[in-house]
C-alpha cells in the first residue's frame, strides 16, 4: 500500500468523507431487503456504514487496523449489523456468498496480476442473481471487464464508465 491509510485513520475521524455517490445512487434503487454485502477496502466504514443504516447485513475488510475499529465503533453506536475484519485483500478468503461484493478504490492499489487474482476470487462468492459494484480507475476497466467475461459465470453489465463497474451475475 503505497499511502499510509493506517496513519490517516489514526489521524482523521471520517478522513475519507461521505459514501460513493455512486453507490447511494444504487442502493437507494436495489430492492432487496437484509442483503448481506461485502466491502472490500472499507476503511472506515463510509460506504458500509450507510449501507448499514439502510438495513443491510455488511462485512467490512481493510487492512487498517485504524479503519476497521473506527468503522466497528460507529456501527456499536448505532446498532448496525455490520462486522470487520483487518486482512490483506490479496490472501483474505470471504466466508459464504453476498448479494454485493462492492469494492471502491481498492484494485488499483495493487499489481495488475493481483488486481486479477483478487477480483477473481471475490467474484465467486457474489449469489447468483448478485451484484459486483467496482469503483477505480478508469484504465483498469477493461482488465476487470475480462475478469468477468473469463469467469464461469455469467454477467450482465450495469453500469460502465467513469471509474465504475457494477455488474449483475445471471440468475442459475
Amino acid at each position: 500500500m503505497a499511502y499510509d491509510y493506517d496513519k490517516l485513520y489514526a489521524d482523521q475521524p471520517d478522513a475519507l468523507g461521505a459514501p460513493t455517490a455512486a453507490f447511494v445512487v444504487f442502493f437507494e434503487t436495489f430492492e432487496r431487503q437484509n442483503a448481506r454485502i461485502l466491502d472490500v477496502g472499507c476503511g472506515q466504514g463510509r460506504d458500509a456504514l450507510f449501507i448499514g443504516r439502510i438495513g443491510h447485513r455488511v462485512v467490512g475488510i481493510d487492512m487498517s487496523v485504524h479503519g476497521v475499529r473506527d468503522m466497528l465503533a460507529a456501527a456499536k453506536d448505532e446498532n448496525l449489523a455490520i462486522t470487520g475484519d483487518v486482512a490483506n485483500i490479496t490472501t483474505y478468503s470471504p466466508s459464504g456468498m453476498f448479494d454485493v461484493v462492492l469494492i471502491d478504490r481498492t484494485l488499483h492499489m495493487l499489481p495488475k496480476a493481483a488486481q486479477r487474482d483478487v477480483l477473481t476470487k471475490l467474484i465467486g462468492h457474489v449469489t447468483p442473481n448478485g451484484w459486483l459494484l467496482i469503483a477505480d480507475e478508469a484504465s483498469n476497466m477493461q482488465a476487470f471487464r475480462d475478469v468477468l467475461t473469463a469467469s464461469d459465470q455469467t454477467w450482465t453489465i450495469g453500469k460502465d464508465g467513469k471509474g465504475y463497474l457494477f455488474a449483475k451475475q445471471a440468475t442459475l
